[in-house]
Protein backbone atom coordinates (compact mmCIF):
# COMPACT_ATOMS: atom_id res chain seq x y z
CA UNK A 1 0.00 0.00 0.00
CA UNK A 2 0.98 3.64 -0.31
CA UNK A 3 1.75 5.41 2.97
CA UNK A 4 2.93 8.97 3.64
CA UNK A 5 5.71 9.15 6.22
CA UNK A 6 6.77 12.29 8.01
CA UNK A 7 10.46 11.61 7.39
CA UNK A 8 11.65 14.75 9.16
CA UNK A 9 10.08 18.13 9.93
CA UNK A 10 8.35 19.56 6.83
CA UNK A 11 9.22 16.53 4.69
CA UNK A 12 6.59 13.97 3.63
CA UNK A 13 7.89 10.88 1.82
CA UNK A 14 5.57 8.39 0.14
CA UNK A 15 6.56 4.74 0.45
CA UNK A 16 5.16 1.41 -0.70
CA UNK A 17 4.85 -0.83 2.36
CA UNK A 18 3.04 -4.05 3.19
CA UNK A 19 -0.68 -3.78 3.89
CA UNK A 20 -1.02 -4.28 7.68
CA UNK A 21 -2.77 -7.34 9.07
CA UNK A 22 -5.27 -6.86 11.90
CA UNK A 23 -4.26 -8.44 15.20
CA UNK A 24 -6.65 -10.18 17.55
CA UNK A 25 -9.49 -7.80 18.42
CA UNK A 26 -8.66 -5.42 15.56
CA UNK A 27 -10.19 -4.54 12.23
CA UNK A 28 -8.49 -3.25 9.12
CA UNK A 29 -9.89 -0.10 7.56
CA UNK A 30 -9.47 0.92 3.93
CA UNK A 31 -9.33 4.68 4.27
CA UNK A 32 -11.16 7.13 2.00
CA UNK A 33 -10.96 10.54 3.75
CA UNK A 34 -8.70 11.90 6.48
CA UNK A 35 -8.85 15.32 8.12
CA UNK A 36 -5.72 17.35 8.84
CA UNK A 37 -5.62 18.21 12.55
CA UNK A 38 -3.73 21.01 14.22
CA UNK A 39 -1.60 18.38 15.97
CA UNK A 40 -0.61 17.01 12.54
CA UNK A 41 0.57 20.50 11.62
CA UNK A 42 2.62 20.78 14.83
CA UNK A 43 4.28 17.44 14.05
CA UNK A 44 4.87 18.52 10.45
CA UNK A 45 6.52 21.76 11.56
CA UNK A 46 8.72 19.95 14.09
CA UNK A 47 7.18 21.53 17.19
CA UNK A 48 7.06 17.99 18.52
CA UNK A 49 9.70 15.56 17.26
CA UNK A 50 9.03 11.94 16.42
CA UNK A 51 11.49 9.17 17.29
CA UNK A 52 11.36 7.74 13.77
CA UNK A 53 9.66 8.37 10.41
CA UNK A 54 5.96 7.90 11.08
CA UNK A 55 2.68 7.92 9.18
CA UNK A 56 0.85 10.75 10.91
CA UNK A 57 -2.89 11.53 10.65
CA UNK A 58 -5.70 10.27 12.86
CA UNK A 59 -9.03 11.71 11.66
CA UNK A 60 -9.80 8.68 9.49
CA UNK A 61 -12.95 7.59 7.64
CA UNK A 62 -13.18 4.39 5.63
CA UNK A 63 -14.58 0.88 5.16
CA UNK A 64 -13.74 -2.22 7.20
CA UNK A 65 -12.14 -4.66 4.79
CA UNK A 66 -10.81 -7.38 7.14
CA UNK A 67 -11.58 -8.66 10.65
CA UNK A 68 -8.94 -9.83 13.10
CA UNK A 69 -9.27 -12.96 15.20
CA UNK A 70 -11.99 -12.76 17.84
CA UNK A 71 -13.94 -9.92 16.21
CA UNK A 72 -17.51 -11.15 15.94
CA UNK A 73 -19.57 -7.98 16.25
CA UNK A 74 -18.35 -6.18 13.12
CA UNK A 75 -18.81 -6.74 9.40
CA UNK A 76 -16.63 -6.32 6.35
CA UNK A 77 -18.01 -3.39 4.36
CA UNK A 78 -19.10 -1.28 7.35
CA UNK A 79 -18.39 2.42 6.95
CA UNK A 80 -16.50 3.56 10.04
CA UNK A 81 -14.70 6.46 11.66
CA UNK A 82 -11.62 5.89 13.79
CA UNK A 83 -11.17 6.85 17.43
CA UNK A 84 -7.36 7.12 17.51
CA UNK A 85 -6.57 7.31 21.25
CA UNK A 86 -6.67 3.79 22.63
CA UNK A 87 -6.55 3.44 26.42
CA UNK A 88 -4.86 0.45 28.08
CA UNK A 89 -7.88 -0.23 30.36
CA UNK A 90 -5.56 -1.53 33.09
CA UNK A 91 -3.83 1.46 34.72
CA UNK A 92 -5.27 3.36 37.69
CA UNK A 93 -6.48 6.21 35.47
CA UNK A 94 -8.37 3.87 33.14
CA UNK A 95 -9.86 2.00 36.11
CA UNK A 96 -11.03 5.36 37.51
CA UNK A 97 -12.78 6.28 34.25
CA UNK A 98 -10.04 8.63 33.03
CA UNK A 99 -8.69 6.74 30.05
CA UNK A 100 -8.09 10.05 28.27
CA UNK A 101 -5.05 10.61 30.56
CA UNK A 102 -3.83 7.00 30.32
CA UNK A 103 -0.03 7.11 30.14
CA UNK A 104 0.02 3.76 28.32
CA UNK A 105 -2.43 4.63 25.58
CA UNK A 106 -1.81 3.84 21.95
CA UNK A 107 -2.04 6.95 19.79
CA UNK A 108 -2.70 6.36 16.11
CA UNK A 109 -0.67 8.78 13.98
CA UNK A 110 1.79 9.64 16.74
CA UNK A 111 3.11 6.64 18.64
CA UNK A 112 2.27 4.27 15.78
CA UNK A 113 1.51 4.63 12.09
CA UNK A 114 -1.68 6.51 11.38
CA UNK A 115 -4.18 7.41 8.70
CA UNK A 116 -2.28 9.16 5.93
CA UNK A 117 -2.14 5.78 4.22
CA UNK A 118 -4.42 3.49 2.28
CA UNK A 119 -5.06 1.13 5.23
CA UNK A 120 -4.83 1.19 9.01
CA UNK A 121 -5.59 -1.37 11.73
CA UNK A 122 -7.34 -0.40 14.97
CA UNK A 123 -9.17 -2.18 17.80
CA UNK A 124 -12.76 -2.96 16.83
CA UNK A 125 -14.09 -1.09 19.89
CA UNK A 126 -12.36 2.09 18.67
CA UNK A 127 -13.90 1.91 15.22
CA UNK A 128 -17.34 3.56 15.12
CA UNK A 129 -20.03 2.65 12.60
CA UNK A 130 -21.18 5.63 10.56
CA UNK A 131 -24.99 5.66 10.28
CA UNK A 132 -26.14 5.08 6.71
CA UNK A 133 -27.95 8.40 6.58
CA UNK A 134 -24.93 10.43 7.75
CA UNK A 135 -23.10 12.58 5.22
CA UNK A 136 -19.47 11.47 4.77
CA UNK A 137 -18.21 15.01 5.32
CA UNK A 138 -19.90 15.15 8.72
CA UNK A 139 -18.52 11.69 9.49
CA UNK A 140 -14.90 12.62 8.80
CA UNK A 141 -15.28 15.45 11.35
CA UNK A 142 -16.53 13.20 14.17
CA UNK A 143 -13.13 12.89 15.87
CA UNK A 144 -12.47 16.65 16.27
CA UNK A 145 -16.16 17.13 17.08
CA UNK A 146 -15.76 14.69 19.97
CA UNK A 147 -12.99 16.94 21.31
CA UNK A 148 -15.45 19.85 21.31
CA UNK A 149 -18.15 17.73 22.93
CA UNK A 150 -15.76 16.71 25.70
CA UNK A 151 -14.69 20.31 26.29
CA UNK A 152 -18.23 21.66 26.52
CA UNK A 153 -19.41 18.95 28.90
CA UNK A 154 -16.26 19.26 31.02
CA UNK A 155 -17.53 22.67 32.06
CA UNK A 156 -20.57 23.11 34.27
CA UNK A 157 -22.11 25.65 31.85
CA UNK A 158 -25.59 24.71 30.67
CA UNK A 159 -27.74 25.66 27.66
CA UNK A 160 -28.91 29.23 28.13
CA UNK A 161 -25.63 30.21 29.82
CA UNK A 162 -23.06 32.48 28.20
CA UNK A 163 -19.59 31.19 27.38
CA UNK A 164 -16.51 32.62 25.67
CA UNK A 165 -14.10 30.94 23.25
CA UNK A 166 -10.57 32.18 22.59
CA UNK A 167 -9.12 30.82 19.35
CA UNK A 168 -11.09 29.61 16.33
CA UNK A 169 -9.09 26.81 14.84
CA UNK A 170 -11.04 23.69 13.97
CA UNK A 171 -11.78 22.84 17.60
CA UNK A 172 -12.80 26.38 18.51
CA UNK A 173 -15.11 26.58 15.48
CA UNK A 174 -16.64 23.19 16.24
CA UNK A 175 -17.12 24.13 19.90
CA UNK A 176 -18.78 27.37 18.82
CA UNK A 177 -21.07 25.48 16.43
CA UNK A 178 -21.99 22.91 19.07
CA UNK A 179 -22.64 25.44 21.82
CA UNK A 180 -24.81 27.66 19.64
CA UNK A 181 -26.84 24.71 18.39
CA UNK A 182 -27.41 23.54 21.97
CA UNK A 183 -28.66 26.97 23.08
CA UNK A 184 -25.64 28.64 24.68
CA UNK A 185 -24.75 32.29 24.10
CA UNK A 186 -21.19 32.58 22.78
CA UNK A 187 -18.54 35.30 22.64
CA UNK A 188 -15.59 34.54 20.37
CA UNK A 189 -12.10 36.01 20.05
CA UNK A 190 -9.82 35.32 17.08
CA UNK A 191 -7.24 37.33 15.14
CA UNK A 192 -8.05 35.70 11.78
CA UNK A 193 -10.96 37.74 10.44
CA UNK A 194 -12.24 35.02 8.12
CA UNK A 195 -12.54 32.51 10.95
CA UNK A 196 -14.04 35.14 13.21
CA UNK A 197 -16.65 35.88 10.54
CA UNK A 198 -17.47 32.16 10.24
CA UNK A 199 -18.29 32.06 13.95
CA UNK A 200 -20.29 35.30 13.84
CA UNK A 201 -22.35 34.00 10.91
CA UNK A 202 -23.25 31.02 13.09
CA UNK A 203 -24.57 33.40 15.75
CA UNK A 204 -21.59 34.16 17.99
CA UNK A 205 -20.60 37.65 19.15
CA UNK A 206 -17.11 38.85 18.23
CA UNK A 207 -15.14 40.20 21.18
CA UNK A 208 -11.44 40.87 20.66
CA UNK A 209 -9.50 42.96 23.13
CA UNK A 210 -7.00 43.06 25.98
CA UNK A 211 -7.55 41.43 29.37
CA UNK A 212 -9.30 44.46 30.92
CA UNK A 213 -11.64 44.89 27.94
CA UNK A 214 -12.59 41.22 27.88
CA UNK A 215 -12.97 41.00 31.65
CA UNK A 216 -15.41 43.91 31.67
CA UNK A 217 -17.40 42.52 28.76
CA UNK A 218 -17.52 38.99 30.17
CA UNK A 219 -18.46 40.27 33.65
CA UNK A 220 -21.30 42.37 32.22
CA UNK A 221 -22.64 39.39 30.27
CA UNK A 222 -22.31 36.77 33.01
CA UNK A 223 -19.86 34.55 31.13
CA UNK A 224 -19.70 31.35 33.16
CA UNK A 225 -16.97 29.49 31.25
CA UNK A 226 -14.06 30.56 29.08
CA UNK A 227 -12.57 28.03 26.66
CA UNK A 228 -8.93 28.53 25.68
CA UNK A 229 -8.68 26.90 22.24
CA UNK A 230 -5.83 28.84 20.65
CA UNK A 231 -3.14 26.72 22.26
CA UNK A 232 -0.65 29.46 22.98
CA UNK A 233 0.91 30.59 26.24
CA UNK A 234 -0.12 34.17 25.46
CA UNK A 235 -3.81 33.34 25.13
CA UNK A 236 -3.74 31.10 28.20
CA UNK A 237 -2.27 34.01 30.16
CA UNK A 238 -4.88 36.35 28.66
CA UNK A 239 -7.71 34.06 29.70
CA UNK A 240 -6.34 33.73 33.25
CA UNK A 241 -6.20 37.54 33.54
CA UNK A 242 -9.59 38.19 31.93
CA UNK A 243 -11.75 35.42 33.38
CA UNK A 244 -14.71 36.88 35.27
CA UNK A 245 -15.37 36.26 38.94
CA UNK A 246 -16.76 32.79 39.66
CA UNK A 247 -16.14 31.48 36.15
CA UNK A 248 -14.40 28.38 34.85
CA UNK A 249 -11.38 28.36 32.55
CA UNK A 250 -11.34 25.26 30.33
CA UNK A 251 -7.93 24.58 28.80
CA UNK A 252 -8.50 22.95 25.42
CA UNK A 253 -5.46 24.30 23.56
CA UNK A 254 -2.17 22.44 23.91
CA UNK A 255 0.58 24.98 24.39
CA UNK A 256 3.87 23.50 25.63
CA UNK A 257 5.17 26.88 26.77
CA UNK A 258 4.76 28.34 30.21
CA UNK A 259 1.80 30.65 30.77
CA UNK A 260 1.30 33.16 33.59
CA UNK A 261 -1.49 33.74 36.07
CA UNK A 262 -1.97 35.60 39.34
CA UNK A 263 -2.83 33.14 42.13
CA UNK A 264 -4.52 35.86 44.19
CA UNK A 265 -7.01 36.62 41.40
CA UNK A 266 -7.79 32.94 40.84
CA UNK A 267 -8.31 32.23 44.53
CA UNK A 268 -10.01 35.48 45.57
CA UNK A 269 -12.43 35.47 42.64
CA UNK A 270 -13.25 31.77 42.85
CA UNK A 271 -12.08 30.92 39.34
CA UNK A 272 -11.67 27.25 38.45
CA UNK A 273 -9.12 25.98 35.92
CA UNK A 274 -10.18 22.74 34.24
CA UNK A 275 -8.20 20.60 31.79
CA UNK A 276 -9.89 19.16 28.71
CA UNK A 277 -7.83 16.67 26.72
CA UNK A 278 -9.23 14.58 23.85
CA UNK A 279 -12.40 12.71 24.96
CA UNK A 280 -13.99 10.06 27.16
CA UNK A 281 -14.27 6.61 25.62
CA UNK A 282 -16.92 5.70 24.65
CA UNK A 283 -19.14 8.57 25.79
CA UNK A 284 -18.00 11.49 23.67
CA UNK A 285 -17.83 9.74 20.28
CA UNK A 286 -21.30 8.34 20.96
CA UNK A 287 -22.60 11.81 21.84
CA UNK A 288 -21.01 13.40 18.77
CA UNK A 289 -22.44 10.77 16.45
CA UNK A 290 -25.92 11.10 17.93
CA UNK A 291 -25.86 14.90 17.71
CA UNK A 292 -24.94 14.65 14.03
CA UNK A 293 -27.42 11.87 13.38
CA UNK A 294 -30.36 13.84 14.77
CA UNK A 295 -29.30 16.93 12.75
CA UNK A 296 -28.50 19.05 15.81
CA UNK A 297 -25.04 19.78 14.45
CA UNK A 298 -23.35 19.68 11.02
CA UNK A 299 -19.59 19.75 11.65
CA UNK A 300 -18.79 19.62 7.92
CA UNK A 301 -19.51 23.36 7.91
CA UNK A 302 -15.93 24.05 9.06
CA UNK A 303 -14.35 22.22 6.08
CA UNK A 304 -12.49 24.78 3.99
CA UNK A 305 -10.84 22.70 1.25
CA UNK A 306 -9.96 19.25 -0.10
CA UNK A 307 -6.68 17.82 -1.33
CA UNK A 308 -5.69 14.55 -3.07
CA UNK A 309 -3.52 12.14 -1.09
CA UNK A 310 -0.53 12.61 -3.38
CA UNK A 311 -0.52 16.34 -2.56
CA UNK A 312 -0.31 15.86 1.24
CA UNK A 313 2.96 17.82 1.49
CA UNK A 314 1.35 20.92 -0.03
CA UNK A 315 -1.81 20.45 2.02
CA UNK A 316 0.17 20.39 5.27
CA UNK A 317 2.12 23.47 4.19
CA UNK A 318 -1.17 25.18 3.42
CA UNK A 319 -2.62 24.16 6.80
CA UNK A 320 0.49 25.50 8.54
CA UNK A 321 -0.21 29.02 7.25
CA UNK A 322 -3.24 29.07 9.54
CA UNK A 323 -5.93 30.45 7.24
CA UNK A 324 -7.67 27.11 6.65
CA UNK A 325 -10.24 25.82 9.12
CA UNK A 326 -10.18 22.15 8.02
CA UNK A 327 -8.53 20.46 5.06
CA UNK A 328 -9.72 16.99 4.07
CA UNK A 329 -7.32 14.58 2.35
CA UNK A 330 -9.00 12.26 -0.13
CA UNK A 331 -7.24 8.89 -0.30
Amino acid sequence: MKAAFLEEPQKIVFKEIAIPEPKRGEVRVKLSKVGICGSDVHLFLGHRLLNKPTVIGHEGLGIIDKLGEGVNNRKVGEKVVIEPNIACNHCKHCLNGKGYICSNKRVIGLLENGCFAEYVCVPADYCWVVPAEMDELDAVCIEPMAVGVHALFTSSAKPGDTIAIIGLGAIGLLLNHLALRLGYNVFVSEINQQKLQMAVEEGAIAANGDADTLNKLWEENDVSAVFECAGSAATASLVAAAAPRGSEIVLVGLSEKQANFTPLKIAREGISILPSIIYHHPTDFRRAIQLIRNKTIQPHRIISSFSPFHDLQNALEKAAIGAESKIIIEI
